[in-house]
């Protein structure tokens, strides 16, 4: 008996309905809070067990020569936006940022010192907070010391998260001049009574002028940033903003739900509650969006993206060989990612990492000459599994799980349990299964985070937790 018939059997029968039902009715049912999946395990699952130490023994069991990337996160803001969910201050001052830069060179330094050889780096992203308030001096300072640590290829992707509202010309010529090869461009929403209720106004010339001005510095790849589901948003709306967004000819579009949770980011209760779109609202507007960009020639890739066809994002989705991280849909595919600043996740091959969360602990533990880890996880056999499943889910709306059993050396019948609990979601359409392979259908894109969280195996033990919630809502 093969991999794929014995899962079939264990599954049990599934229920026989007259027919999907309607998208538009099924989003109260499926959209519950689950994780985003940059990772498996998700955040919530790290803990203390991890630390400076177990990092430090980790740092020194890699090989020399093993391929990485690295993720430098800056905290500040020029301004803090309503809809924000990321880990950043305001800063007023450039001094608070200076100190910060400083200490960011010494966390380099330190990591790099602990691993025994020297890792090859072929991806590189700059995320924050707005990574574009560094001085240019500091900018190409960081980055001349990447170099020194580490070996970055000569075609590595270098890229940055850029404010077009505070892009300064240094800046872009700092950038030029580190070699930056990709920059996304935050826009959210165009709609001048949306970017008013998020506290974030940004005309389309402040925008297109950044455009302009890094691919004259030779930035050559561009991506956009958009949200919807955000206060006042309509149908309409978003569909003006895209195609406003689409005269910058942009590579990538990056589409994103609004994660509304005040709970955990306390200035977003400072947008009102009735002013935000529905479950269905917000369905329709994903929708909306997914095909307006569909029909300018751009390729939806996994739950959220958008490319050009010739784009190397595109075209490794089409491959199968999508990656997913903390970064979201990326082509790096390295085994090892080195996360540095305030809050900043790492990924070895053991398990994951996490900074210290506050600026002020991150400096401190710098300074006492520590390694600023806040917590991880040591990730098992089933966690890799379970991880393997899950990604394939989220890049390529597709897996075989028999092949993930086998490729894990895991037993047939692992998975009979969530074959079982996926029934509904089939007789609901959200997800079509082939003896042992699984397919979210195409309409169904949307709800990929719902199909893929039957697999996690610790997202019960939180939902039946108490206290505040951890994720936001599915649609």
């Amino acid at each position: 008996m093969t991999a794929a018939h014995a899962i079939v059997r264990a599954a049990g029968p599934v229920a026989v309905t007259s027919g999907p039902r309607p998208l538009q009715d099924l989003v109260a049912r499926y959209s519950r809070p689950v994780p985003r999946y940059t990772s498996y395990p998700t955040a919530p699952q790290f803990g203390p067990q991890v630390d400076g130490e177990v990092y430090a023994g980790w740092l020194a069991a890699l090989p020399d020569g093993a391929r990485a990337s690295i993720y430098l996160h800056v905290p500040f803001c020029a301004e803090l936006c309503l809809y924000c969910g990321c880990n950043t201050s305001v800063a007023r001052r450039y001094t608070p940022v200076a100190a910060y830069a400083e200490r960011l060179r010494t966390e380099i330094a330190r990591v790099a010192a602990l691993i025994p050889g020297r890792l090859k780096v072929s991806h590189l992203h700059w995320g924050g907070g707005t990574p574009t308030l560094l001085s240019g001096a500091d900018m190409i300072a960081i980055m001349a010391d990447i170099r020194t640590h580490f070996d970055v290829d000569a075609d590595a992707e270098l890229a940055i998260e850029v404010d077009p509202r505070v892009l300064s010309d240094e800046m872009v010529a700092a950038l030029a001049a580190s070699g930056l090869t990709r920059a996304s461009l935050g826009v959210q929403d165009f709609d001048p009574a949306v970017q008013e209720a998020i506290g974030r106004h940004q005309s389309f010339e402040e925008t297109e002028k950044a455009a302009k001005a890094l691919r004259a510095a030779g930035v050559g790849s561009l991506n956009l940033d958009l949200i919807y589901g955000l206060p006042h948003q309509t149908v309409a709306s978003v569909l003006e903003t895209v195609r406003t967004a689409l005269a910058l000819a942009p590579d990538r579009i990056a589409v994103f739900g609004y994660a509304h949770v005040p709970w955990m980011k306390k200035h977003q209760a400072l947008i009102p509650e009735q002013s935000l779109p529905g479950a269905a609202e917000r369905l329709a507007q994903a929708q909306a969006i997914t095909a307006l960009l569909e029909a300018e020639g751009y390729v939806a890739i996994g739950l959220d993206h958008f490319a050009r066809p010739d784009d190397a994002m595109a075209r490794r989705a089409g491959e199968g060989t999508l990656r997913r991280n903390f970064q979201g849909y990326t082509t790096d595919d390295a085994p090892i990612l080195l996360g540095f600043g305030a809050s900043a996740i790492g990924m070895l091959p053991q398990g994951y990492v996490q900074n210290l969360p506050a600026t002020p602990a991150w400096h401190a533990a710098l300074e006492a000459g520590r390694l600023p880890i806040a917590r991880g996880l040591a990730l098992t056999a089933e966690d890799r599994l379970r991880r393997d499943v899950i990604e394939r889910l989220m890049c390529d709306g597709e897996v075989d799980l028999a092949a993930v059993l086998d490729r894990h050396g895991f037993p047939a019948d692992t998975f009979a349990a969530e074959i079982t609990r996926l029934a509904a979601l089939e007789a609901d359409g959200l997800v079509a299964r082939t003896d042992a392979v699984l397919t979210v259908p195409a309409p169904a894109r949307i709800f990929t985070r719902t199909v893929a969280a039957v697999f996690d195996a610790y997202l019960p033990a939180q939902e039946n937790a108490a206290g505040p919630k951890r994720h936001a809502a599915a649609i």
